[in-house]
């Protein structure tokens, strides 16, 4: 995707969150200290959105240049403040995220798979990078309201800013990835046991 940003995001953001709306905030990310936002272009926007499987993009997308961009952004710095606040017990005000919601404009439609099998896939108007993005802040309304909020969880890594939803059996996920994050708390405490 963008070989400006060190291992392990060389080639892009990391779908580990076990969630689609938080995998969406963790399209920033910290590298080597500093802070890198994925999305530089609205390509960018668009390969994440046709990567994660969340929604269906069109052929073609009559936005601007650079409206996408703005409205993904904007929709993610939405979603972060409100899992923020809710994760601090804090009032949370949904009025930026219902004008997502307000935007989604949809349908159900029977299809029959190349099996034969029929099924039902909800189809979304995207005249609009609001709309286009509006299954994305579904989702996160979902993620809000509906699921299991303690099992939202920030990385512990000091050097880590991404969040993930621990399905784990037990519960008890504390980093964003063990190949990530947990091997580097393994080998600064190696290094500090070596030490003292």
């Amino acid at each position: 995707m963008n070989s400006l940003f060190p291992a392990p995001f060389a080639n892009g953001p990391l779908f580990l969150a076990d969630h689609g709306a938080l995998d969406f905030l963790n399209t920033v990310a910290l590298a080597e200290g500093q802070r890198h936002d994925f999305w530089q272009r609205d390509d960018d926007v668009k390969a994440w959105l046709a990567q994660s499987g969340l929604v269906a993009l069109p052929d073609e997308t009559p936005f601007e240049p650079g409206a996408l961009l703005h409205e993904a952004r904007e929709l993610r710095e939405t979603i972060r403040t409100l899992v923020a606040q809710k994760k601090a017990g804090e009032a949370v005000n949904p009025a930026p995220l219902n004008r997502y919601l307000a935007s989604a404009n949809s349908h159900q439609q029977l299809l029959t798979g190349e099996d034969g099998a029929l099924r039902i896939e909800r189809i979304y108007a995207s005249q609009t990078p609001a709309q286009l993005l509006a299954p994305v802040a579904e989702l996160a309304a979902s993620l809000l309201a509906e699921h299991h909020f303690e099992l939202v969880r920030e990385c512990e890594h000091p050097e880590c800013c991404l969040w993930f939803y621990d399905r784990t059996k037990s519960h008890r996920r504390r980093w964003c990835s063990m190949a990530l994050c947990g091997n580097r708390a393994k080998v600064a405490r190696f290094r500090q046991q070596k030490r003292g």
